[in-house]
């Protein structure tokens, strides 16, 4: 990377930074009720099919959607033959996904062609992107409605909306507002579920759509996290993961509290067995916060903690905010803090200028760090990003190699760490039936490794202790034990 590029990026990211600071109006809250439109039960007799893509936050956004359908009347249904509503819930993260959705709906023109009712949805972070509402437009005319992250709370009026409209509607908001507060949810029962508790990203990582699509970072007040809290364990729910795109970040644009003291407002919650929480940044993961998790019984002992690249030149031209030796320092204090604590991470391999040197930081940062799991990837260019005006790309060839170069190494040091649990007894949250086999339960421990063992189904929702006796690369095998006796995690 030359001189001329790095001060190209430093300009760019702090113009960005100073486009994107949070103000005291964006930090309102708005209760749904006081903004939805009427529309009725316009879907009385209806069914409706949400085909999810991306991330947790997604999903999240899912269940909301599905809410305010059912209040309108919709049944959800699989089969999107039957559906009087397909939408289409999306993800700008990778290329691929995007090629994906299109692909579908371009199968779905004979079926709208021979139900002219069928109303056909776009929504997500695909659809904040200018390129995307173009292409539907022009390519795509059966699509009904297109909206983005910022509106979804308009679901109800667009699909009116659309049903008395024979051009596409696109209602997207190039800027989030205020956070809005009681959105109905459709949550299936069970043991999980997800709580967001901040919105959009502020860092702008050269190669990240995010910051573009979900807009600047909102937090979500404290009494308004911990009433949903309490509102899921009163029916049920025996853990939650706390969800943002940077959850450490929470309340910087408040100023009143920070994450810290949010983990440690939820785990007074009585009947919450357990406390998760997805995305960490590194840069900002305080003292403070590692003395909460540590302290906060119903914490768990696993962090997701993406690094991206070993190499202190690749991470400057991701715009990541740290270096590899800030990295592994923090890590070292979060283990001096947390013994037992299991590490994931997010690594992309063959981003633009990155050498067979620098690519060996990573592989070098891996082996001693000792991830329990890593999420890897090709580096991905995304329009309207930074990283795609960066030279010097790595070839398909080299990318290919390095990434399972890297997947070899992370799965050699995940079995070397569950072979180690061979033999030891860990307390386990049991979720169900197993996905594969309706004679095997399936459970997590409090480092978020899976477990499978065989018992009734009258365990689901209860902690139990489970003898592992087969350690894989990816999950555990093991046997109840009928009684408490000294435990891993």
């Amino acid at each position: 990377m030359t001189v001329s590029d790095l001060l190209q990026l430093e300009d760019l990211t702090q113009a960005q930074g100073d486009m994107h600071r949070p103000t005291l109006v964006e930090r309102e809250s708005i209760d749904y009720k006081a903004i939805a439109k009427n529309v009725g039960r316009i879907g009385e007799g209806k069914k409706y099919h949400i085909k999810t893509y991306g991330c947790q936050m997604n999903e999240h956004d899912t269940e909301i959607m599905a809410g305010m359908l059912e209040e309108m009347g919709y049944t959800a249904t699989n089969d999107h033959h039957e559906a009087d509503f397909i939408l289409f819930n999306t993800c700008a993260v990778r290329e691929n996904a995007e090629d994906k959705v299109f692909g579908e709906i371009g199968r779905l023109k004979p079926l709208k062609n021979r139900n002219p009712q069928l109303i056909l949805g776009l929504c997500g972070c695909m659809a904040q992107e200018k390129v995307v509402q173009e292409l539907v437009a022009k390519t795509y005319p059966w699509v009904d409605v297109v909206f983005g992250t910022h509106n979804l709370h308009q679901l109800p009026e667009l699909i009116d909306k659309a049903r008395n409209s024979q051009e596409t509607i696109i209602e997207v908001w190039d800027k989030a507002g205020a956070v809005i507060e009681n959105l109905p949810k459709l949550r299936k029962e069970g043991i999980r579920a997800w709580v967001n508790i901040q919105y959009g990203c502020n860092k702008f990582c050269t190669y990240c759509i995010v910051p573009y699509t979900r807009g600047r970072e909102r937090s979500r007040l404290l009494e308004d996290v911990v009433a949903e809290v309490k509102e899921l364990a009163g029916l049920g729910f025996k853990e939650i993961t706390l969800l943002g795109q940077n959850v450490n970040d929470y309340g910087i644009d408040l100023k009143a509290y920070d994450f810290a003291d949010l983990l440690a407002a939820v785990n007074e919650i009585e009947e919450i067995e357990r406390i998760r929480f997805t995305t960490s940044n590194p840069w900002n993961f305080t003292d403070k916060l590692i003395q909460t998790i540590a302290n906060c019984e119903k914490v768990a002992e696993h962090i997701h903690l993406p690094v991206q690249s070993g190499n202190n030149t690749i991470l400057r031209r991701m715009n990541r905010g740290y270096t590899r030796e800030f990295y592994l320092d923090l890590v070292g204090r979060i283990r001096a803090a947390i013994p037992d604590v299991s590490l994931t991470t997010d690594i992309i391999v063959g981003f633009p200028g990155e050498t067979e040197e620098q690519f060996l930081d990573t592989l070098q940062l891996v082996e001693e760090v000792r991830f329990d799991g890593a999420y890897t990837f090709i580096y991905s260019p995304r329009a309207g990003t930074p990283a795609t005006r960066f030279k010097e790309l790595v070839s398909e060839t080299e990318q290919k190699d390095r990434l399972q170069r890297l997947i070899d190494v992370q799965n050699r040091i995940s079995r070397e760490i569950n072979d180690e649990m061979k033999n030891q007894i860990v307390e386990v949250l049991v979720e169900g039936e197993s996905k594969t086999n309706p004679d095997v339960l399936q459970g997590r421990t409090r480092t978020n490794k899976i477990v499978l063992f065989s018992g009734t189904r009258d365990l689901a929702g209860q902690i139990v202790q489970v003898r592992i006796t087969e350690p894989q690369t990816w999950l555990l095998k093991g046997e109840l034990v009928p009684q408490r006796a000294g435990l891993a995690v």
